[in-house]
């Protein structure tokens, strides 16, 4: 189907040929069908777009539509399918930079300023001059033996298996282009992560894929052998994710090819089921003492974990635990309920987990009360595509972003929602070697490291035009928020923030520590009795 027009072309010029040996008017369509045939071979040719190689000919109709103009080229970009997660702005901005084309707009801000939740960023009267916009964080100082300096703005967990191979080689080579991470994604360490040498986060999920033993349980010398690769920089326990929190997933058995099968430690044949929990631990202290095992295993890399806020108690158990054991993370990430997959349950995608930003600020301020958040760094993702999102981000208290669907349409990714399908049409999200091979490596991986140097080069002429030099300058204060149509509020007077050591000598007049702060253990997930009390029984 894919091919059809281009080989209904070639029938149609063969036909017209032979019908013109007898009357010559043929000849039009002989013209006229051999231009659609040279178009089409052309398409073939080509490397530079994937929805030309996979479907010759027929792309044109997109691309037609999208040469009309603007008006015409926004539509389109918005009507690939009914309804998108992401807006005709986010992804046209993705594709400007990626692409290296200016972003620049004409007759001001497209934004409804006077609408509710509109956001800014106030400038000074004394901008600063631009310098460098290689910003980074490091994390694990003082607490592993190999620190790493992360840059801001990198590449959030995909694995391979939801991704193709050549999607996964853009994406490493892009990231050692652009000197920034690539997660893997809980899908494990494949050869095509390692072929172009660019820095790795393992992330590490339920299933142990790369580092499990035949029962599908831990293994410490499959992890210890694999997290010794200098490639590895940093490992990420996977307690949750915002797409589908508390759900597991399943690779069904039919995608289970021998290279996921090697590279995952599963057998083929069965489905790859990454289970709901982990069973490696099954308390806060558990998690943590998990946490050090992994960073002594690794050789002293930095090991921490990501996570969707759910239950406050559980996460308020995991930061007592620190408290009472001295056993830190280096660093986690916190992943927002706005996070994308390939396939999830629509009501896990609508309405479980907490919103990154309010998820954000509840970890930040417990560490803050804690007097631990100098100890520990924190990350963020969940519909981050624009430096104005890094920066709201990182003024919330983040250390650093991540993302994943922006980095996707860098590869081409136009959002057809037929990942679960092996059916993408761009070749990113298949495992249809006829699919992705069309997908240029070095054309995509360019655009993918462009993304990102061009994002952080927008961040830098934001902080500079605020009077700042480092995204560690950014402060709530920075960022104001339109709450009505006659009040506008920054986000440090919309949000409570605590202050170091708030939570050791008292509990904070905050409703949610007011509720679960006391009750939390460090010694279980469960509900604790206080919440047992506050539910009632439905049977009074």
């Amino acid at each position: 189907m894919r091919y059809s027009l281009y080989v209904a072309s070639v029938i149609a010029t063969l036909a017209s040929a032979i019908l013109a040996m007898w009357h010559s008017t043929w000849l039009w369509g002989v013209a006229g069908f051999g231009a659609l045939v040279v178009l089409g071979t052309w398409d073939l040719l080509q490397t530079r777009s994937v929805l030309r190689r996979n479907y010759p000919v027929l792309a044109h109709f997109r691309y037609g539509l999208e040469s009309i103009g603007p008006e015409m080229r926004q539509y389109f970009i918005e009507s690939d399918i009914a309804e998108v997660p992401f807006s005709r702005q986010q992804r046209s901005l993705v594709y400007q930079r990626s692409k290296s084309v200016s972003d620049v707009r004409p007759f001001g801000t497209q934004q409804d300023v006077y609408g509710i939740d509109y956001e800014w960023i106030n400038h000074s009267l004394a901008p600063r001059p631009h310098g460098s916009h290689d910003f980074r964080v490091v994390v694990g100082q003082g607490s592993a033996a190999h620190p790493y300096a992360a840059s801001v703005f990198n590449i959030s967990a995909m694995s391979f298996g939801s991704l193709s191979a050549n999607a996964i080689r853009a994406l490493n080579h892009g990231a050692r282009m652009g000197g920034f991470y690539h997660d893997t994604g809980e899908g494990s360490i494949s050869s095509y992560h390692r072929e172009f040498g660019g820095d790795l986060v393992w992330e590490i999920g339920s299933g142990y894929f790369g580092c499990r033993n035949d029962d599908g349980s831990f293994s410490a010398e499959r992890f210890a052998a694999c997290a010794s690769d200098p490639q590895v920089k940093m490992i990420e326990i996977k307690l949750s994710q915002g797409a589908k929190p508390g759900h597991g997933g399943v690779l069904p058995a039919a995608k289970v090819t021998a290279e996921i099968s090697r590279f995952r430690g599963v057998p083929m044949g069965v489905d790859c089921v990454s289970p709901a929990a982990h069973s490696a631990f099954s308390t806060p202290l558990g998690l943590l003492e998990f946490v050090a095992r992994l960073r002594e295993l690794s050789g002293g890399k930095p090991v921490g974990f990501k996570l969707a806020i759910g239950h406050p108690w559980e996460w308020f158990g995991i930061a007592k635990a620190m408290l009472e054991s001295g056993l830190l993370p280096d660093f986690i990430v916190v992943d927002g309920a706005e996070g994308g997959t390939g396939a999830a349950p629509a009501e896990f995608i609508d309405h479980v987990g907490v919103p990154m930003h309010e998820a954000l600020m509840l970890v930040h301020n417990t560490l803050v009360g804690l007097d631990l958040r100098g100890r520990i760094r924190v990350g963020a993702a969940g519909r981050i595509t624009s430096a104005f999102d890094i920066a709201r981000t990182l003024a919330m208290g983040a250390d650093w972003c991540n993302a994943a669907r922006g980095f996707m349409f860098a590869l081409g990714c136009i959002q057809s929602q037929s990942c679960h399908t092996d059916r993408c049409p761009t070749g990113v999200a298949t495992q249809d070697p006829r699919r992705w091979r069309n997908l240029d490596v070095p054309d995509k991986a360019t655009r993918v490291a462009a993304f990102q140097q061009n994002t952080l080069k927008a961040l830098r002429d934001l902080l500079c035009a605020a009077g700042l030099e480092h995204p560690e300058q950014l402060g709530p204060e920075h960022i104001l928020r339109r709450v009505s149509p006659i009040e506008v509020r920054s986000l440090a007077a919309l949000y409570t923030f605590l202050r170091p050591g708030d939570l050791i000598a008292r509990i904070p007049e905050h409703a949610v520590f007011q509720s679960f702060w006391a009750s939390a253990r460090s010694d279980s997930f469960s509900a604790p009795p206080a919440v047992e009390l506050m539910r009632g029984s439905k049977s009074q």
